[in-house]
C-alpha cells in the first residue's frame, strides 16, 4: 500500500487561519498529478504550530477529500506517547489508512526507551504505523537492531528514513524479513535510497512538483535506473532550493507561485529572503513548472 511518491503535505493558511478550501484543492491536485499517497500534519505540515483541533481537522479534511483514491498516512507523532495515541485514534476514527510516528524528540530516550515508545503506541492503537527516524530533528537515532525489534510488532508497516545514511536500508533489510515499506525522507537521496531497497519517498519537493516526483518514483520501481538518474539530475536544484531556508517556507513560496495557496507560515518560520525567492522562481522556470 505504501510506495511511490507520498507528499509531506503543506498546511495552507489564510492569514493565520487554516485555509480549508485550499487544502481540499491541494488534495485533488496531488491525486490528479499522480501522487501515490498523502501524509498530512508532519513537520512540513507545520504540526508543531497547529493547535490540537487544527491538527485533527487537517487529517479529517484530507481523508474526506482523498475519498479512498490514495492512501493517507496521518501525522500523529509526539514525544508524549499519550498525545500520539490520541492523534492516532482520531486518525482511525476519521478513516486514515496509517499513522506516522516520530522518535521521541527532546526527551531523548535510549534504544530501550525508543522501543518502549513504539510498543506503547502499537499496543494502544489499531492502524498500521510508519516509524519516522530523523536524527537531525529528534537527536536520537533508531539503530537498525532497534528498528528490527520494533518491526516485530505486527502493525509496524515501514519506516520514513531521514537519517541520511544510505547504508541504513541495506543494514535493516538484513534484519527485517517481513513485508516492510522502506520510504526515504530525503528528496535528494531518494533514488539512491531506492537502489538500496527502498520503495518510495515521503517528499517535500512533491508539494511543488508532484508529477515529476511521481514519475521519478515510478522509474525506480520499474528498475529504470538510468532514466531515474537523469530525472533526478534535473530535480536536484529544486530539492536543494526547497531547503535553502527552514522548511516549509520554501515549498510554500513555490506553491504560491503556482497559485495553489498562500506562502504564509507560522512563526518561528519566517518569510523568505528575496534572494531565496528568486532562486526558487528560477529553478521552477527551468523545470517548466511556472
Amino acid at each position: 500500500m505504501f510506495r511511490g511518491s507520498l507528499v509531506a503535505l503543506l498546511t495552507p493558511f489564510d492569514g493565520d487561519r487554516l485555509d480549508e478550501a485550499a487544502l481540499r484543492r491541494l488534495v485533488d491536485w496531488h491525486i490528479e498529478e499522480g501522487t501515490h499517497g498523502i501524509v498530512p500534519v508532519g513537520t512540513t505540515g507545520e504540526s508543531p504550530t497547529l493547535s490540537h483541533d487544527e491538527h485533527c481537522r487537517v487529517i479529517e479534511i484530507v481523508v474526506e477529500q482523498a475519498a479512498g483514491r490514495v492512501p493517507v498516512i496521518a501525522g500523529a507523532g509526539s514525544n508524549n506517547p499519550v498525545e500520539a495515541i490520541e492523534y492516532s485514534n482520531y486518525a482511525q476514527q476519521v478513516g486514515a489508512d496509517a499513522t506516522l510516528h516520530v522518535a521521541g524528540y527532546y526527551n531523548r530516550p535510549n534504544q530501550e526507551g525508543l522501543y518502549a515508545h513504539f510498543r506503547m503506541l502499537h499496543d494502544a492503537t489499531e492502524l498500521p504505523i510508519i516509524v519516522y527516524n530523523i536524527p537531525p530533528r529528534a537527536v536520537v537515532d533508531i539503530s537498525p537492531q532497534t528498528m528490527a525489534r520494533i518491526a516485530e510488532l505486527p502493525r509496524i508497516a515501514g519506516v520514513k528514513d531521514a537519517t541520511g545514511d544510505l547504508a541504513r536500508p541495506w543494514a535493516e533489510r538484513q534484519l527485517i524479513k517481513k513485508p516492510f515499506a522502506w520510504l526515504s525522507g530525503e528528496d535528494g537521496t531518494a533514488v539512491s535510497y531506492n537502489v538500496a531497497g527502498g520503495q518510495g519517498c515521503i517528499s517535500v519537493t512533491a508539494n511543488v512538483a508532484p508529477r515529476l516526483c511521481a514519475q521519478l518514483q515510478e522509474l525506480t520501481l520499474a528498475g529504470k535506473w538510468e532514466e531515474a538518474r537523469a530525472l533526478q539530475d534535473r530535480l536536484l536544484p529544486l530539492h536543494q532550493a526547497m531547503f535553502a531556508e527552514p522548511n516549509p517556507a520554501c515549498p510554500k513560496y513555490g506553491l504560491s507561485l503556482l497559485g495553489m495557496a498562500s506562502e504564509a507560515c507560522r512563526i518561528p518560520v519566517v518569510p523568505l529572503q528575496e534572494s531565496t525567492k528568486a532562486r526558487i522562481r528560477q529553478v521552477m522556470k527551468e523545470l517548466e513548472l511556472i
